[in-house]
């Protein structure tokens, strides 16, 4: 990991937020404990890059952000920011590059962090959004957590395939593979998906938040729920749809009500032309 440090009281800031305090031993339930609090306080998003102004991947420049209260990101930003946690909590830390499948472009599209304790390889993940609750340990075989049933297969000695559950509705697959990615190297593929037209994450707003029942997804006007309690339901309302943003966590500090009323036409503008393309 390269850039520069974070502020010495960010990380303990940061365990603030999550209602931990900053004197953590490096073990499974710390480490589980910290995935799961970090998700019910800071959800998966791109609110910033949707407004023009995508935020830097450096990780202690994220870190700093979720400590004053502030969003992360996508997974290069929560998982970055993550890795400092671990390691000044004295975790054994290394990353690993990820391929999400069906999104060939950029080759690197997800951060993936590799936990060792005692000897056993552990997999945190804030990064994917409406899959993983907690840690798992990285050997073959079916993963259920809550309502979705995952799979870890073609383990070897640096990389592993995690089968996602489709009754999430989300990503089929990650690849992991050997090789551990600069802060320089995230940065250039968070540049190609946060720049319009053809970045990834230019096209719709996503705010995603995983619980112990399941998983709330808002993406553009669509928000839905898999897991316990299913549903779908299209925000057409400027107003419901504000609600559900602040419902999921998603912190509007510094956005103006022209920029979050802009950004909800766009969509809705979007919507209808997808809706329109759906009929026969």
């Amino acid at each position: 990991m390269t850039g520069r440090r974070p502020a010495p009281e960010a990380v303990a800031k940061y365990l603030a937020r999550l209602g931990l305090p900053g004197n953590l031993a490096p073990t499974t339930e710390t480490l589980t404990e910290l995935q799961r609090r970090h998700q019910d306080a800071v959800p998966y998003e791109n609110l910033a890059i949707m407004l023009g102004r995508p935020d830097s991947t450096d990780p202690a420049q994220t870190l700093e952000r979720i400590a004053a209260g502030g969003n992360a990101g996508y997974c290069f930003h929560q998982n970055g920011a993550f890795e400092i946690v671990l390691r000044a909590l004295g975790f054994a830390v290394e990353r690993r590059s990820g391929q999400v499948h069906g999104r060939p472009f950029p080759r690197l599209n997800h951060l993936v962090l590799l936990v060792t304790i005692d000897g056993r390889r552990w997999w945190p993940d804030l990064g994917l959004g409406d899959a993983l609750r907690e840690p798992v340990e990285v050997v073959a075989g079916e993963i259920r957590q809550g309502p979705y049933r995952y799979e870890i297969t073609d383990v070897g000695a640096d990389g592993w395939t995690f089968l996602h559950d489709p009754a999430a509705g989300s990503f089929p697959a990650v690849d992991v593979r050997a090789g551990q990615p600069t802060d320089a190297e995230v940065a250039e593929s968070h540049r190609v998906l946060s720049t319009p037209p053809d970045g990834r994450f230019t096209r719709a707003l996503v705010v995603q938040r995983r619980d112990d029942t399941g998983a709330s997804v808002l993406r553009g006007l669509r928000y839905q729920r898999s897991g316990d309690g299913p549903f779908t339901r299209d925000l057409t309302s400027y107003n419901d749809w504000r609600s559900v943003l602040e419902s999921l966590n998603l912190s509007l500090a510094g956005v103006t009500p022209d920029e979050l009323r802009s950004l909800h036409t766009r969509m809705h503008t979007a919507h209808k032309q997808w809706l329109a393309a759906q009929e026969p």
